[in-house]
């Protein structure tokens, strides 16, 4: 089974946020967040575990969405919890097509 490449795209951009993090504000907190995210998204999306990708997405997605409603400042706790809402949908989506799939092909037989 191929590797999820919007996951490594998702993964990516990530550990990026957590790089400018550090380097505009000298933030070792964003870099040690970002890095452990962005592996574990990327970890996720190469082996297709859905279980490790919902879990790294839907984490971001609460935190991101908390700092968000606090600060209310689109970058990055805004955009970060948008591509985290949008990732958690899709995972969910794809969990549940292959999932209708299943149910379809064992009750033909």
């Amino acid at each position: 089974m191929a590797a999820d490449h919007v996951g490594l795209c998702y993964a990516a951009l990530v550990t990026a946020g957590g790089i400018i993090g550090f380097i505009k504000a000298g933030s070792t907190t964003s870099l040690a967040a970002g890095l452990l995210f962005g592996f574990l998204a990327a970890l996720g999306a190469y082996l297709n575990n859905t279980w490790i990708s919902l879990g790294t997405c839907g984490t971001l997605a609460l935190v991101m969405g908390t700092r968000f409603l606090t600060s209310f400042k689109l970058m990055p706790a805004g955009l970060m919890m948008i591509l985290s809402v949008l990732m958690v949908l899709k995972i969910v989506s794809s969990m549940t097509k292959r999932h209708m799939t299943l149910h379809k092909i064992s009750t033909w037989g």
